[in-house]
This record gives C-alpha cells, sequence and structure tokens, in this order.
C-alpha cells in the first residue's frame, strides 16, 4: 500500500476540489481554457483557488534554482503550471498541472504546444490550504498510477516535505533525506537540496545555493 503521511492526507470540506459544472471534452478544455491554472479530471474542470504568498514564494523559489541546474548541466527542462501534463489512466485523461515538473532530455520529444504526454519524471507539488485532499491522495495516487519516478510533497503550514520514488513493484515509498537535512534526487543526477532552504524567513540567495552545488 503506498505510503502516504496520514497526518496531511485526511480530507475535509474545506479542502474538496473546486470543480466547475460543466462537461468538455480534453480538446474542448484546451481550447477553453488555454492560459489559464485549470486541471481538467475524467471530463470535468477544476479551478484551483488562488494560492498563499509562501506558496508562490517556494514555488518561484524552486523553479528558479532548478531551472540553473537542470541548464547547467543539460539535463532536461523544467516545467509548470498552467502547462498541462496529460496522463492516461484507465483509459480516462487527467490533465493536470503540477507545481513544477522535470523532464528528462531523453523525454523532451513528449513536450507539446499545450501539453506534456505522459508522466513526467519528477512532480513537485506545494500545498495550498484547499488542495491538501488533491495533492496527498488524488494526485498521488494518479502519479503512482502513471509512473511519475519521483513525487515532492512540500507543506509550507507544516514545514514538511514528503519525498516518494517509485520501487520495484510501482509503488512510491517515502524517502528521507540525510542527517543533515540534506536530501538526494533519484532523478535528477546529482541534484540535492536541504530542506531547512524551504522554512527560512528569506529564502536562500540563489547565487549561495549555485555555490553549494559547485556551479559557480
Amino acid at each position: 500500500m503506498s505510503q502516504m503521511n496520514p497526518e496531511i492526507s485526511t480530507p475535509t470540506a474545506n479542502n474538496a476540489p473546486p470543480f466547475v459544472n460543466q462537461k468538455l471534452t480534453y480538446g474542448e478544455f484546451l481550447r477553453q481554457y488555454d492560459g489559464q491554472y485549470a486541471e481538467y479530471v475524467d471530463g470535468e474542470v477544476i479551478k484551483p483557488i488562488s494560492v498563499t504568498q509562501r506558496h508562490d514564494f517556494l514555488t518561484n523559489f524552486l523553479m528558479t534554482v532548478l531551472t540553473f541546474y537542470i541548464s547547467a548541466k543539460n539535463l532536461g527542462r523544467i516545467c509548470g503550471k498552467p502547462y498541462q501534463m496529460k496522463m492516461l489512466i484507465d483509459s480516462k485523461i487527467k490533465g493536470r498541472e503540477p507545481d513544477i515538473f522535470f523532464v528528462k532530455t531523453e523525454n523532451l520529444h513528449r513536450i507539446g504546444e499545450k501539453f506534456f504526454d505522459g508522466a513526467a519524471d519528477l512532480v513537485i507539488e506545494v500545498i495550498s490550504p484547499e488542495s491538501v485532499m488533491r495533492d496527498t491522495q488524488d494526485k498521488f495516487e494518479e502519479y503512482e498510477t502513471a509512473g511519475v519516478e519521483e513525487y515532492w510533497i512540500i507543506d509550507p503550514k507544516r514545514r514538511t516535505v514528503d519525498f516518494y520514488n517509485l520501487d520495484e513493484t510501482g509503488k512510491y515509498k517515502l524517502r528521507y533525506p540525510s542527517a543533515e537535512d540534506k536530501f538526494e534526487s533519484r532523478v535528477i543526477e546529482g541534484l540535492w537540496i536541504k530542506t531547512d532552504w524551504l522554512w527560512q524567513g528569506e529564502l536562500p540567495n540563489l547565487i549561495d545555493i549555485l555555490k553549494d552545488w559547485e556551479l559557480v
């Protein structure tokens, strides 16, 4: 059974997915919601509520540092919302918009104009108050089934990060940082982060991190 954090995976009425009351084909969805932050699940549209300032800071921070790392190492590409990741699960389309996702060089051919076709190699979701159930249950199960090799769930409110990798059975297994709070990715070659970077009042300076990574 998949290892979800029980403290953050319990659904409540306040974090139920905000479905839009309309049925669309995926093509209609792409045309109608072009450029908007919206997701498509089994013919229904989800319009997430606005994120918190901390969510925005963390997402922008990780997008920036990871983009520099990936570019310097020529490992692939970093993408993020509102760009779609289109997965097909049990013959149903799941059009998700992860906060951040990484595509290896060998999978860049699956990047289309309006969506990435299939599961990305790594996905990062930063939890918002209304997205707890969606990120820790719905997306967790979809990403696992679709074959997203590595999944990070960042919870700014609780100051926790859960790192998952697919095991030999295709199920997510929770991995832990080292005693120094350093986590090493199994998907992005050579990449490591310190989880305490994420909880500082002022997020670390990009140059300092690049020096830690010995890129400058």
